[in-house]
């Protein structure tokens, strides 16, 4: 650029400052309920309340840093999205909280793996969701019988010993 051109003013990236802000209001509510957190004195010093400061301070650090980038535009261009991805997989969690107490984790689960997938642009819904039961179904006796986790069981997981 010569002397003679003029600098094109960037505006700042309103999407990556409004992310800056959710990131900077997640630590503050860590920072708050760690505040609030009764420590036995003999934990005090290095107990259950380094980790969550840590996360906090990482998240401030991705804030300032996020705030930076957004201000000299140094974020790239991002494409026009689309809602069709973001219907499906907001489907596919409203269908896990209407029917993991009564049809169980594993379908519930297996129709979140399938919506999710179906938003990514993967594959029929016919596969993908007998696909989601299956690994949702591995994942719940893992957890429910390996660990003795309590996950909500449904027909087909009352089916397993």
């Amino acid at each position: 650029m010569s002397i003679s051109e003029p600098k094109l003013a960037r505006r700042p990236d309103g999407a990556a400052l409004f992310i800056a802000v959710i990131l900077a209001v997640i630590a503050g509510v860590i920072i708050w309920q760690m505040n609030l957190m009764r420590v036995p004195p003999v934990q005090q010093r290095v107990g259950p309340t380094v980790f969550p400061y840590a996360i906090a301070g990482a998240l401030i650090l991705l804030s300032i840093g996020t705030v930076v980038s957004a201000l000299r535009g140094s974020f790239p261009a991002r494409e026009k999205g689309s809602m069709a991805p973001m219907v499906w997989i907001v489907a596919g969690l409203l269908a896990q909280i209407l029917l993991l107490s009564t049809a169980g984790f594993a379908v519930a689960t297996g129709l979140l793996f399938a919506f999710t997938a179906k938003g990514f642009g993967r594959g029929p819904l016919w596969q993908t969701i007998p696909i989601g039961i299956v690994f949702a179904l591995l994942v719940w006796f893992i957890f429910a019988r390996g660990l003795q986790l309590s996950l909500p069981a449904g027909p087909l997981e009352r089916l397993l010993p």
